[in-house]
């Protein structure tokens, strides 16, 4: 019997957090799909910022909570990482618009069991929405069942990581401890996962499994303006940098890629980004950028 294929001898308990907003038909969609997991998460927590973010008739209970706040996807998961208090082993981070496995959390169980110096795992996105049209529900659910009818889903560790990917990663809670999502990365906060998995991997490995999957559908719904997100990313990879959570030749890499595909597409845009938007961002970036003046909080005021 291979490392990959001992079965755990004691199953941590799971907190799964979903930060959400405006999308209460999501928040519906993931609730059912938390219900038909064949090991239920011992809590499921919503971080909204009011009523208006939570489907009709969605009831709280031992297993499901919610809590209210300001908005922002950082503040929303500190929110939620206060309230669960390190009461659970495990805590799951998926975007509301994401699809796991059915077996996602039964293998996150079973995963951290096995590897015990992993702090951080990010699962097998099948399928990604976010740089295309999106992905239908009911097309990320063909897609996982097919993964599902496949049966791969060996417990091993593929490869060590910088950064998780937010829409589908798990922590140990005692790796995180103390540590929180950098609340200056506002809205979005884009690249928060890459802050948050370089403070927590200082206390295990950060690393990719093939043992949990799902899609990612990239619904566009609800998203950072186009100007707002290209200011950040030209912003919040300089911070991080500074903060020592990025390096430089990551940040550069990051920052090019992006000036060069806003600024090549924007003559022929997709129908479902904002180019233009992206672009003045970008800019705005770079000339705070060569001022010094690193304000990602600056976002909320452009």
């Amino acid at each position: 019997m291979t490392a990959c294929d001992q079965i755990p001898a004691l199953e941590p308990s799971v907190a799964v957090i979903v930060a959400s907003l405006g999308r209460p038909d999501l928040v519906h969609q993931f609730q059912d799909l938390m219900a038909r997991q064949t090991s239920s998460p011992d809590m499921l927590l919503f971080s909204v910022v009011s009523a208006a973010d939570l489907p009709s008739g969605l009831e709280e209970s031992t297993r499901l909570r919610v809590v209210r706040g300001s908005k922002g996807l950082c503040a929303q998961r500190n929110r939620a990482l206060d309230w669960l208090n390190a009461r659970f082993d495990i805590v799951v981070f998926y975007d509301d618009d994401f699809v796991p496995s059915k077996f996602s959390i039964e293998h996150i169980r079973a995963f951290f069991a096995e590897h015990p110096h992993v702090a951080g795992a990010t699962g097998t996105v099948l399928a990604d929405g976010i740089n295309g049209a999106g992905i239908s529900y009911d097309e990320a659910l063909q897609i996982v069942r097919g993964h599902e009818e496949r049966g791969f889903a060996p417990n091993c560790i593929v490869r060590e990581l910088r950064g998780l990917y937010g829409c589908n990663m798990a922590y140990r809670t005692a790796a995180i401890g103390e540590h929180r999502f950098d609340e200056r990365l506002r809205l979005y906060a884009w690249q928060e996962d890459i802050d948050f998995a370089a403070s927590v991997g200082r206390n295990g490995r950060i690393v990719q499994t093939f043992a949990f999957a799902g899609v990612h559908r990239g619904v566009k719904l609800g998203r950072t303006p186009g100007m707002k997100l290209g200011y950040s990313q030209i912003v919040n990879p300089s911070y991080l940098v500074r903060k020592g959570t990025m390096s430089h030749r990551f940040a550069a890499r990051l920052m090019l890629r992006n000036l060069a595909a806003n600024h090549l597409k924007a003559f022929r845009p997709e129908p479902w980004v904002d180019r233009a938007g992206r672009v003045k961002g970008n800019w705005i970036g770079l000339f705070d950028l060569i001022r010094g003046r690193l304000t990602p909080e600056r976002i909320e005021t452009l």
